[in-house]
């Protein structure tokens, strides 16, 4: 496991920034096109939450290696005010600001494991993994 970098998200260009960063460490793992679109989508709504309801926060990249797999983590850590309720916000069709309500069911679903943690008041940890196949 080798975290790639990250990108501290603040502001819009930030969040083009860190899809830039996954889509060129998916490319270099081998990631097809699909696959690569997949990743820079989750990182995309990953990166917006962010911006939308913590304010900032930071996407890293990670590499991984294990049992001869190869994939690729996005972890998403904010400090911002916490999700009160996971099991809510991971329901379709759910939204807070207003969007599609893709949020972090999308992700969910564009990814191979997906794992929230979240304090209100203190802040969220949401990773997400995506194996080549």
């Amino acid at each position: 496991m080798e975290i790639q970098s990250c990108v501290k998200i603040t502001n819009e260009w930030d969040i083009v920034a860190a899809r830039q960063l996954g889509r060129n460490v998916a490319k270099d793992l081998g990631f097809g096109t699909v696959d690569q679109a997949r990743i820079t989508t989750a990182i995309s709504e990953l990166a917006r939450n962010i911006y939308l309801y913590a304010g900032q926060g930071q996407i890293c990249i990670e590499k991984l290696s294990e049992n001869g797999k190869s994939g690729v983590r996005i972890i998403a850590l904010d400090e911002g005010p916490g999700i009160k309720d996971i099991r809510k916000v991971m329901e379709d069709g759910f939204s807070t600001s207003g969007g599609l309500g893709a949020g972090l069911p999308g992700v969910k679903r564009l990814m191979d494991e997906f794992n929230v943690e979240s304090t209100p008041g203190e802040g969220t940890d949401i990773r997400a993994t995506k194996w080549l196949r």
